[in-house]
């Protein structure tokens, strides 16, 4: 049986997340809160990251609803 190739998955931490939004942590972490921002992923005891294709997904959603908007 031959498995589908998948892409593989990135995962992208805090400050980069803050850097590709604009967003600041506060910002961020009441939006996962509010349920309207990608939850991240649990990567140790202390650490968390998001799976980048997530966020993009986000970011073009928060473009298109922008442009609806207009």
């Amino acid at each position: 049986m031959i498995k589908p190739t998948q892409t593989p998955l990135t995962i992208i931490r805090r400050n980069q997340v803050q850097a590709r939004t604009g967003l600041s942590r506060s910002t961020i972490y009441a939006r996962i809160s509010q349920g309207t921002f990608p939850k991240p992923i649990c990567l140790g005891a202390r650490a968390v990251g998001w799976i980048e294709s997530e966020l993009d997904e986000w970011l073009s959603s928060q473009v298109a609803n922008s442009r609806q908007d207009s």
